[in-house]
């Protein structure tokens, strides 16, 4: 029991340090907010995960030995009074009770012996009759079996333990971040730069967002596909607290953000005549500049780019090649649509439209001792029911034979809630008083 305190205390101390302390941060919010003394301080310690390191699981494994070592050190008592064929039963410690019912009847303990000994056995599991020094008694006996509530609530803790302990060293916690249509197989383990390979893809068909009209999120929603081999397995529309959940990973739609477009409309304006031609483009693709004005493809994207040192801020970054002469790079700042107006050349190229796109941000875990915790839940629900409302129970029904009647005294004990016993007492003290009326 002293180890149990101690173990207790110290998991509770620990817990109290994860909770000051938030768990699986990035490295730089750690070194920003402790310095970097207490950073590699607290790191060493495992503050930083301390849920999953190993002396927190070593307390874990500690207190469920603890607890399995004293059960079994209390239960060899307990088993010999719940698994014995036949009980002992002494009328002199019923005798010495307190709590007793007495009445007199004018019937012989023989025929009070055919009323009472079926009305017992209606309400106790085991009855039997045995002889006394002054006449005979009905020995009455249920619930032993609710002694083992107590091991119940113990195997409960159990499960609870092991199966946080199967979690934290068998399950893991990521993200991942998937643009809308592509698919990805690999996660990023959390305060890791670990990738962790999936055996499965998880792809992004379309993600929507609504607002509320001051500009605020009002929900977000992905739909997601799962694919094995290439092909569809599972789909589902997952929002917050909604996850898809495949072989035992759960997929929580955690954020969400826009992607640099890579599908965009292209204006060209020729210098000559001042007609707009509006062209789709994307990434890699090669447009036709009209007028004969030779070939454009778009190279890349980049959100700080720069011009003789001066940062424009997002641009598309591309190559003309006019039709007699050498390829030109030409720069298409967002902020600065007549950018391109200072090169020389027939066309003046801008972006006329970005067709967005956004990426659902997922957070991917998986945790497969939750069963083991969620058996426990159950069992420490129904061992706490068996110990605080169930007890076991003996009856002692002693009748004493008189000269011109009978004597009945009513005794007996419970393990646990000694009042509601003593009420139950007087209960059939006074059925047992009213069926010689019946008779």
């Amino acid at each position: 029991m002293r180890l149990t305190i101690v173990l207790l205390l110290s998991l509770a101390g620990t817990s109290i340090i994860g909770t000051l302390i938030p768990q699986n941060e990035s490295p730089s919010a750690y070194l920003q907010e402790y310095g970097e003394f207490f950073f590699r301080f607290f790191s060493t310690l495992g503050f930083f995960d301390m849920y999953h390191s190993w002396w927190f699981q070593a307390l874990i494994v500690l207190l469920t030995a603890n607890i399995i070592v004293c059960s079994i050190d209390r239960l060899s008592a307990t088993w010999k009074i719940i698994f014995v064929k036949n009980p002992p039963f002494k009328i002199s410690r019923f005798r010495s009770l307190q709590d007793k019912e007495e009445f007199s009847d004018q019937r012989s303990p023989e025929q009070l012996k055919e009323i009472y000994e079926p009305f017992v056995s209606r309400r106790f599991k085991s009855t039997r009759i045995e002889q006394t020094d002054k006449g005979y008694s009905i020995f009455g006996e249920k619930g032993r079996w609710t002694r083992l509530g107590v091991y119940v609530v113990h195997s409960s803790v159990i499960l609870l333990l092991i199966g946080g302990l199967i979690g934290s060293i068998f399950g893991f916690d990521g993200f991942v971040n998937i643009p809308e249509g592509e698919a990805v197989k690999n996660i990023r383990l959390r305060n890791s730069d670990k990738l962790l390979p999936l055996a499965f893809e998880i792809r992004c068909d379309d993600f929507n967002v609504s607002f509320y009209d001051s500009g605020t999120p009002k929900e977000f929603r992905s739909s997601l596909t799962i694919l094995e081999q290439g092909k569809p397995v599972v789909q589902k529309d997952i929002i917050v607290n909604d996850p898809l959940r495949y072989k035992g990973i759960n997929m929580y739609q955690s954020s969400y953000g826009t992607m640099p477009a890579t599908d965009i409309v292209l204006n060209f304006t020729s210098k000559s005549t001042g007609k707009v031609y509006g062209k789709e483009a994307a990434v890699g693709q090669e447009v036709m500049v009209p007028e004969d004005g030779g070939t454009f493809v778009l190279k890349d994207f980049s959100s700080a780019a720069k011009f003789r040192g001066q940062d424009v801020g997002q641009a598309f970054i591309g190559t003309l090649t006019p039709k007699d002469g050498p390829p030109v790079e030409v720069l298409l700042p967002l902020r600065f649509p007549n950018f391109d107006k200072m090169r020389r050349g027939d066309m003046i190229i801008a972006v006329a439209e970005q067709k967005q796109r956004f990426y659902t941000g997922l957070q991917v875990t998986k945790d497969p001792g939750v069963w083991v915790v969620y058996s426990g839940f159950i069992a420490i629900i129904i061992g706490c029911y068996i110990t605080f409302f169930l007890s076991h129970q003996q009856l002692c029904v002693e009748v004493i034979e008189k000269s011109t009647s009978s004597k009945v005294i009513v005794s007996g004990t419970a393990n646990k809630n000694k009042m509601a016993m003593q009420r139950k007492l007087k209960k059939i003290s006074d059925k047992l008083a009213g069926l010689k009326q019946r008779t």
